[in-house]
């Protein structure tokens, strides 16, 4: 794109596009613009407004008088290009011109800032992100009123051209981190990025793993505390959803609204997350092994109740087991792709008629389906979607382990899950921490929310150059004294 009749005439194959010659006293003014793209109430009113008012106005004098904060002169014609594409109105000073007036008549069509609808909480802040950037941006900063706080935005995808808002807390994050996240946002090679979830599998340290290593959210408020801890926040234009890095293993049992409950009751609800993530991977694993190999382990109170509810199953407990998780896992599918009341309504009426009916055709037998219901309800407790899934996928290779070696495929399996999970870093930082490497001072929030004056310090392992967020002996003396 080197010249004028070019650029117009590239443009005006598209039937929105509107290209049209406003004449004046002194020389015809090009005006060029999308109006599926642009606001009409600015494009009338300040811009052809302007014109129409000043007959024999120069290039120059018309830059400064139009009414509009973001405008530019610029002579590049990619970026002229690029820029009447993002809702920018071009005009051009005479025919021989290579100047062109930007002036920023964006529409801001979509939907109203709304309630979280994935990680609605009862207590504390109702607001969520949307689809526009900048909106998005202004629930952060208005949380963030923070001088060092810091957006940077790239450009990526070929087609897309989408924009990516970087945020952090200058003097805060860690630069390492910073540049390692910001190198790998620039080195993207994709033409259409439509939503931040493709770049989190984009910048991920290991796409080939089925655990997340970013943490996705739509709560400006999560962003937030996340970015004033020394982490990473990524937003894209047309997504709802942001998400950080680094992050930990166990950081995807925590949900923010475990800071807005007091410690103890906030504690407890992580104690009830952990114990049902562990439930819902070894459940059906366990009864597989101890159905198949280790069946002196069953007590003699629970034996009689077991044998009598399987004497008339013919399968053996693995193909009982896997079919019931299937079963599980089509009316959890089934119920996310329907619509909301249809959905609710095959998840419920689906689990108890087939349910029911697989029992009375001695499909499977009462004590595994409770076994497997429980196991899927449990799943539901992990506050992180992508994470949740992994938990879903994850007790199928235990399963097959149990059928192949009893409780000893279950610890080997246990023993290949732990040494894939050392192996996994976020933006270069271990996964496991604080477990492993093993840092004392950083195990206050992890399975035990504790009290805020416990918040002193941030975390070592995001090694922020500003480690520590108070004083806590004149903290705790100015509690005494107003005691």
């Amino acid at each position: 794109m080197n010249s004028v009749p070019q650029l117009w005439k590239e443009l005006s194959e598209s039937s929105d596009f509107v290209y049209y010659e406003h004449q004046t006293d002194t020389a015809p003014f090009f005006i060029g613009y999308f109006k599926s793209l642009t606001e009409p109430k600015v494009l009338h009113q300040h811009i052809i407004g302007c014109m129409s008012n000043n007959s024999d106005i120069s290039f120059e004098d018309l830059y400064h008088l139009i009414p509009v904060a973001e405008k530019e002169i610029s002579f590049d014609w990619d970026f002229i290009h690029n820029k009447i594409l993002r809702g920018n109105v071009a005009i051009q000073y005479g025919h021989q011109s290579h100047h062109c007036i930007l002036v920023n008549a964006a529409a801001s069509k979509g939907r109203s800032v709304t309630i979280p609808e994935i990680e609605f909480t009862v207590e504390g802040p109702k607001e969520a992100f949307v689809e526009s950037l900048d909106i998005n941006l202004n629930l952060i900063r208005k949380r963030v009123p923070f001088p060092e706080f810091r957006i940077k935005e790239l450009t990526i995808g070929s087609i897309s051209k989408s924009r990516v808002a970087i945020c952090y807390i200058k003097g805060v994050t860690n630069e390492q981190y910073l540049n390692t996240c910001i190198q790998r946002i620039e080195d993207v090679q994709f033409d259409q990025v439509t939503d931040n979830t493709l770049l989190q599998q984009m910048i991920e340290d290991n796409s080939n793993s089925i655990f997340p290593q970013t943490i996705g959210t739509e709560r400006p408020d999560y962003v937030a505390w996340a970015v004033s801890a020394g982490q990473i926040c990524v937003l894209k234009d047309g997504s709802p959803t942001a998400f950080f890095a680094p992050v930990s293993l166990g950081s995807f049992f925590i949900t923010y609204e475990d800071y807005y409950l007091p410690w103890i009751i906030a504690s407890i609800l992580r104690l009830i997350r952990v114990f049902s993530v562990l439930f819902s991977v070894f459940a059906s694993p366990i009864y597989v092994a101890v159905m198949t190999y280790h069946g002196h382990a069953i007590s003699n109170v629970f034996l009689p109740t077991i044998v009598s509810s399987r004497i008339n199953v013919p399968f053996p407990p693995v193909v009982e087991v896997l079919l019931m998780e299937l079963v599980i896992e089509l009316l959890r599918e089934a119920g996310a792709r329907l619509p909301t009341k249809i959905g609710q309504t095959i998840g419920i009426v689906g689990g108890i008629v087939l349910g029911t009916a697989a029992v009375e055709a001695a499909l499977t037998s009462n004590f595994l389906l409770i076994i497997v219901a429980l196991s899927a309800l449990a799943s539901f407790a992990t506050p992180i979607f992508r994470m949740s899934a992994t938990i879903r996928i994850l007790r199928f290779p235990f399963i097959f382990a149990a059928q192949l070696w009893g409780l000893l495929g279950v610890f080997i399996g246990i023993l290949a899950l732990v040494a894939h999970l050392l192996r996994l870093t976020s933006l270069g930082m271990p996964y496991l921490v604080p477990f492993y490497p093993f840092r004392t001072s950083d195990l206050y929030d992890t399975v035990i929310r504790p009290p805020y004056s416990k918040f002193h310090h941030r975390f070592s392992y995001f090694r922020s150059p500003k480690p520590v967020r108070f004083d806590k002996e004149n903290a705790n003396a100015k509690r005494d004294i107003d005691e």
